[in-house]
Parts: C-alpha cells; sequence; structure tokens
C-alpha cells in the first residue's frame, strides 16, 4: 500500500493538475468513482495508473476494480491521506486514475460522417465546458470541438464536470475556429452559431441535416467574423422574465433540439 503523502509518485500525480505538466506527459488525472469507472470501462487502453483506497477496493469491487483487474490495469491499493495528497477535489472519493490523452482528430471526425457536433469557440470556465461535453454526449452528438483558445479539457474541474462523458465521445482540442468552420462546410457539414443576437429562432432552425452548433465565450459570446462564417446565426427563444440562458444551457437546448430532430433525442423514445 502506498501510505507516504510525500513520496515522488504522489508528487507527479499532483503536477497534473498544472496544464504544462499535461501537455509535456500527455496525461491527466480522472477524480471519483464516476469518471474512473467510465474510463476503466470505455477507455482501458488509456489508463495508465489507477490508485484506491482500501474502502473504495471494496465499495467499488465490481464495478472498478473487478473490471480493472480485468482489463488488466496497474492498480494501486493507497492511504486515504495520499489519494488526498494526489487530487485537486477536496474529497476524491477514494479512487483516481492517470489517464493518457486520447489523440483525436478533426480529419477522423469528419471521416466518419457525423451528423451533429458542437464547437466550443473561445469557452473559458471549467464547469460550462464540462456541462456542454456531459450534454453532447447526453445528445447523441458525434464529437465535441474545442478551440485552441478555450479552457483546456482535461484539467480536473472540466474532467470532474463531464461526469465520464469525456470517454464516451470524440473531444478534438487546438483548434483554430475560422478554419474549422471552413472544413466544416467544405464537407458539407452546416453550422450555427447559437447567439443571442440571432434574427432566427431555434424551433425555425433547419436541423435536418448534419451541423455543428458553435458556442462562444461566456461573456462576450461570438465575434462578428465568427458569426458571419456561420450558415446562420439561431438564439433561444425566451418565454419569461430572464435575461437570457447561460452557456451550459443553451447548449443543452439546441442540442436536444437537433437531436429530436434527428429521431435520437426523447420524442424518439
Amino acid at each position: 500500500m502506498l501510505t507516504n503523502p510525500r513520496s515522488d509518485r504522489v508528487r507527479s500525480v499532483r503536477a497534473l493538475q498544472k496544464r504544462p505538466v499535461r501537455s509535456r506527459t500527455g496525461r491527466f488525472a480522472v477524480e471519483g468513482p464516476q469518471g474512473v469507472r467510465e474510463a476503466v470501462r470505455y477507455a482501458p487502453e488509456q489508463v495508465v495508473d489507477l490508485y484506491v483506497t482500501p474502502e473504495a477496493t471494496a465499495r467499488y469491487a465490481d464495478d472498478i476494480v473487478a473490471p480493472a483487474r480485468a482489463a488488466g490495469l496497474w492498480l494501486h491499493e493507497a492511504s486515504p491521506q495520499v489519494l488526498a495528497a494526489m487530487a485537486d477535489a477536496e474529497a476524491p472519493q477514494g479512487v483516481l486514475a492517470v489517464v493518457a490523452r486520447p489523440d483525436h482528430a478533426l480529419d477522423d471526425v469528419l471521416a466518419a460522417a457525423p451528423r451533429l457536433l458542437v464547437l466550443l469557440s473561445h469557452v473559458r470556465d471549467p464547469g460550462n465546458a464540462g456541462t456542454v461535453i456531459r450534454g453532447a454526449d447526453a445528445a447523441g452528438a458525434d464529437a465535441v470541438l474545442v478551440s485552441d483558445a478555450s479552457v483546456d479539457v482535461h484539467s480536473p474541474k472540466v474532467v470532474r464536470s463531464t461526469a465520464g462523458s469525456l470517454f464516451h465521445l470524440p473531444v478534438v482540442t487546438g483548434l483554430d475556429v475560422a478554419d474549422t468552420l471552413d472544413r466544416l462546410r467544405a464537407a458539407g457539414v452546416r453550422s450555427y452559431a447559437a447567439d443571442g443576437a440571432g434574427t432566427t429562432l431555434l424551433p425555425e432552425a433547419d436541423l435536418a441535416g448534419p451541423h455543428c452548433w458553435v458556442m462562444g465565450n461566456e461573456a462576450w459570446g461570438l465575434p462578428q467574423e465568427v458569426r458571419e462564417r456561420c450558415d446562420d446565426v439561431v438564439r433561444v427563444p425566451i418565454h419569461g422574465r430572464a435575461e437570457s440562458l447561460n452557456l451550459a444551457m443553451a447548449a443543452t437546448v439546441c442540442l436536444y433540439a437537433s437531436a429530436q430532430m434527428h429521431g435520437s433525442g426523447p420524442a424518439a423514445g
């Protein structure tokens, strides 16, 4: 059992909270049973090391520990103090995994003839980014595209916010927004800017064909040049007195409207 919170191993895992370290090592940390469970279930080839306290070993014997051992993963028993020293969260719940970053590319996404995508442009809030990834997963999107000026989707707060959805669909990072929109158009994928300045209301938008929702920064939305590069600018109608929806809420509403049109949303069940 690992019992020394000051060991080199513990410090190396703790260092993954820093973006330069994640970039240099190509690894990131996943904390908590939900995220770790999904990593073990859907991306075992990416799991480098798995750390579990004795209590968590018993609690998650069937859904994490047994599948991890069956997949031949490196499983390390660690004291609660060691887990706490490794983790970013105040309560890591006794489970943490070190995971290799996947190498998803836009070329691969487009080659698969996607029907529904979402592009995050200059999205900086970790909770919003993670929630959009989770919403995209729930709505059956084919991938999430993330601009080079957006938050690092492998940071601890984003990873936690995805609740494991990070391992369910491709998330392509480091993209130039203008170039991505041009490539989407060339591939026959329409782009819709979701913006309060839109003249097209969401129920009126043509969502039948392949398309990508473009979501902007939390504070200033999408710049004019991005809106002009999109095929249409769409706004979510506000029926009550709320001034607007936040980014994650608006993205989820738009994605589910698309899913329903494609026959994979709530109405299809």
